[in-house]
C-alpha cells in the first residue's frame, strides 16, 4: 500500500507556523514510508 498524504491549507487562507510544521511532518512521514 502507498502512503499518500495531503496538506489541507488553512481556512483563512494564511499561512502560519502551525500549518508549516503540519505539512513538514507530515512529508517525513510519507518519505520515510515510501510514499507521496
Amino acid at each position: 500500500m502507498t502512503v499518500r498524504l495531503r496538506f489541507a491549507p488553512s481556512p483563512t487562507g494564511y499561512l502560519h507556523i502551525g500549518s508549516v510544521w503540519t505539512a513538514l511532518f507530515g512529508w517525513m512521514y510519507a518519505r520515510r514510508h515510501g510514499g507521496q
